[in-house]
């Protein structure tokens, strides 16, 4: 299913030359910015909500702490995928990805980590 989503993903890439998805709150955002903006054991859920929106995602630890994730990913597809013919065995992009992560005790924030990496999406021989 990962390598069915991948494929259409890189497929839609190679038509649009980018992509965008996830939580555009973050586009912007960097370990510092986010950390002018979060107090551990001060920020609450309310404030986070407002600030960031929604959460993507919501866990919860087994001592029932709630985490809420939140990524943000933004690809350009690579050369090769508009070589001809080259690209009719697969194609990639990259970019970078942003993931927030913040753990609540009660209604404040407990920690929380705010991080970005280089983000690749390869399919066909490339992958």
């Amino acid at each position: 299913m990962k390598k069915i989503i991948s494929v259409a993903l890189v497929s839609v890439l190679v038509l649009s030359g980018c992509m965008t998805t996830g939580n555009h709150m973050l586009k912007k955002e960097t370990e510092s910015t986010v950390q002018q903006k979060i107090i551990e054991n001060k920020t609450t859920k309310a404030e986070i909500r407002k600030i960031f929106g929604s959460p993507d995602k919501t866990t919860f630890t087994d001592n029932g702490k709630e985490i809420w994730t939140y990524e943000f990913v933004d690809v350009s597809a690579d050369a090769v995928s508009y070589i001809p013919v080259v690209n009719w065995f697969g194609s990639s992009a990259s970019g970078t990805k942003k993931q927030l992560v913040v753990m609540f005790d009660g209604e404040v924030v407990y920690k929380y980590s705010m991080s970005e990496a280089e983000h690749k999406i390869k399919t066909g021989v490339f992958g």
